[in-house]
């Protein structure tokens, strides 16, 4: 690939089970920001990307929204081309709060559907409304645990059928979800998840739930893939004190193997070489074309065998968004 280049990349797509594509490199915006939000979005629909990875919880889909409208405006993108992604806050699982907390992210993105809407943690909290504190976090002030509050699953995945009925939402997905939660949600679900968004990288490989998962017909999206990276402040010391994937000398070394390649690159390329879809977060716009350039196969290069098991023989189970971590009762997690 050209240094430099502006010319946009292809997106290789995974197949749904109705038969839909769905894009296997999406952009994250988890910790984007303000106008910078606005820019990573705009700059990523630039560079080649079809998906834009978001939630309520991220606090800025107002500001993606915008770099969306100006890529749509610009005719960068056309609607139909972008995979627009939000995700149900814990606050908002209660059938009586399920539209809210749609319309709402609906309006901060400035569009008519989402094309993925995910569960985003199988946790249910107190109601928190939006006139008192959006997005409403894990957190009041920093401070005090949002409360619990019985809603069973079930409840809330009616609710996401009905407007998946009503046209508001394209496919359902779940998110940081175990494989017996999953088995259970099947059972009884009239429309099936179309995707299962969880943490993995080379110290979390997750090897049964993704088996599982897409033995079910499910794709499956990979987040954090970099590891302790994205969590240095909001992992605690687990995060702090694992070794960086970056700098890892097993990752390191199947990067010296393909002639510019970077460690990011290798870690994605592993990832998309298992199957799964991944949703890097980029700074700048040469870190978006990396990104998507490795992920995608663009950078020129195939992980053999033994580099793929190399990389996946770092597996810890060591996962860093874990709210076991931090909350009592959430025993969901394992």
């Amino acid at each position: 690939m050209p240094q430099g280049s502006t010319t946009p990349l292809t997106t290789p797509t995974l197949v749904l089970g109705n038969g839909d594509r769905l894009p296997q490199v999406g952009m994250g915006t988890w910790k984007h920001t303000g106008e910078k939000a606005s820019e990573a979005v705009y700059n990523g629909l630039k560079v080649g990307y079809h998906l834009i990875d978001g939630a309520c919880d991220y606090g800025n889909e107002r500001e993606c929204g915008e770099g969306l409208r100006r890529a749509l405006a610009d005719g960068v993108v056309r609607r139909e081309d972008v995979w627009v992604v939000s995700k149900l806050w814990n606050t908002f699982h209660a059938r009586a709060h399920v539209r809210e907390a749609v319309e709402r992210s609906l309006k901060d993105w400035g569009v008519d559907y989402f094309d993925l809407y995910y569960v985003h943690f199988p946790i249910s909290l107190a109601y928190v409304s939006h006139e008192e504190r959006y997005p409403p976090g894990w957190y009041i002030d920093g401070k005090s645990e949002v409360k619990h509050e019985a809603i069973p699953f079930r409840e809330t995945w009616e609710a996401l059928e009905e407007l998946v009925d009503a046209g508001l939402i394209r496919h359902l997905g779940v998110s940081n979800m175990c494989s017996a939660l999953l088995m259970d949600l099947l059972k009884y679900a009239r429309i099936k998840p179309s995707v299962l968004q969880i943490e993995i990288h080379p110290y979390n490989v997750q090897r049964r739930a993704v088996e599982y998962a897409q033995a079910q017909g499910l794709a499956v999206t990979a987040y954090s893939s970099f590891g302790p990276l994205g969590f240095r402040v909001f992992g605690g010391a687990k995060a702090l004190h694992a070794q960086p994937l970056f700098t890892h000398p097993a990752v390191r070394a199947v990067a010296a193997a393909h002639a510019g390649a970077s460690t990011p690159q290798v870690l994605l390329r592993w990832a998309a070489q298992r199957g799964l879809a991944v949703i890097p977060k980029s700074d700048t716009d040469a870190m978006l074309r990396e990104n998507l350039a490795g992920a995608s196969g663009a950078a020129g290069f195939e992980l053999s065998g033994a580099e793929m098991d190399a990389i996946s023989g770092l597996d810890l189970g060591l996962r860093f968004n874990d709210p076991a971590d931090d909350f009592a009762g959430c025993y969901i997690f394992s």
